[in-house]
């Protein structure tokens, strides 16, 4: 799957154990299209993270135009108010 977006912050690395780290962003996919012949534009946010090499984090900048490439993944969860809620992982 390909997603093309632009990220929201700067991309943060995290380690996730004594050898590995993992950089993360968040990518802002948007939509546009048409209903009732109004104009309209819908975005979703993505949680992205790759796992080869964290020496690309500072070149992931906010606002930066990014065409990735990858697998996604709905994850649920439950809000404060008790209400399901989904995030997109890629």
């Amino acid at each position: 799957m390909e997603i093309t977006g632009r990220l929201v912050a700067d991309a943060t690395v995290r380690a996730v154990n004594d050898e590995k780290n993992v950089t993360g962003f968040r990518v802002a996919v948007n939509r546009n299209y048409k209903s009732q012949g109004e104009q309209k534009k819908e975005t979703a946010y993505v949680e992205c993270t790759y796992w080869r090499t964290d020496a690309i984090a500072p070149y992931l900048t906010k606002g930066m135009l990014v065409q990735l490439s990858g697998f996604m993944t709905a994850e649920p969860w439950v809000n404060r108010d008790g209400q399901p809620q989904a995030s997109l992982k890629f």
